[in-house]
């Protein structure tokens, strides 16, 4: 019951998921090093991209911490922490402009970001339930508890699923108004694409790890209807 074969798998995709945590550090640290040679900031490049799209009423605020940027759909902010919103550096106008490429995808009803909007609640509310109701028919050997809990977390896989196209296209958003604008120079992708595509493979490994576990589920769940 607490063993799987599928579990070597798993361990696997955790240690990918582990190492691609210390690669975002890692190469982000490291790019922070390099100076644009545009030698605007973080602020300075989301300011620009947002007012050239016609988003002057979104906001740019500096929060705390390190990669703690994201962009806030509900109140429509892009908040940049504090290193990517002061700096300089290849590393923050990457982050920056990825950000932002979340806004255009808002304000442009991109498909799989207004289909992540609309299921966010239910996923919210089956991903909290679905622990819950996987342990209880595995301890009970409830194969009905079992089968609802995968119905559930079905939707937290599909939710990080549909999560894969909105950041690869946001980071693509990115690298093309980057070079269009000035902002970086030819030489200088190569630094941008190594920052953007290592923040990528963490959402690339957490995924893989949901997907092979609702697999184990399945499985471990076809096999008790099998016995039953």
């Amino acid at each position: 019951m607490f063993f799987h074969p599928m579990d070597f798998l798993i361990l696997i995709a955790f240690a990918v998921s582990i190492w691609a945590q210390f690669r975002v550090k890692g190469t982000f640290n490291k790019w922070s090093e390099v100076p644009a040679s545009s030698g605007i900031t973080g602020y300075e490049a989301a300011r620009r991209i947002l007012d050239a799209n016609g988003l002057y009423d979104v906001p740019i605020e500096p929060v705390p911490g390190r990669l703690s940027d994201h962009y806030d759909p509900i109140h429509r902010v892009v908040r940049l922490s504090e290193p990517v919103y002061y700096e300089t550096s290849i590393s923050a106008i990457s982050v920056a402009c990825h950000e932002v490429g979340h806004a255009i995808q808002h304000k442009v009803h991109y498909p799989m970001l207004v289909l992540r909007h609309k299921i966010f609640p239910i996923v919210n509310f089956a991903s909290g339930l679905a622990p819950f109701l996987l342990l209880a028919g595995f301890l009970f050997q409830a194969t009905g508890l079992i089968g609802i809990g995968i119905i559930f977390f079905s939707a937290a896989v599909a939710f990080q699923l549909i999560t894969l196209p909105v950041e690869f296209n946001a980071s693509n958003r990115a690298r093309d108004i980057m070079v269009a604008e000035g902002f970086i120079t030819n030489e200088e992708e190569r630094g941008v694409a190594k920052v953007l595509n290592a923040a990528a493979l963490t959402y690339v490994a957490a995924a893989l790890i949901s997907l092979l576990e609702l697999i184990k589920y399945i499985m471990i769940f076809t096999s008790a209807r099998e016995e039953d």
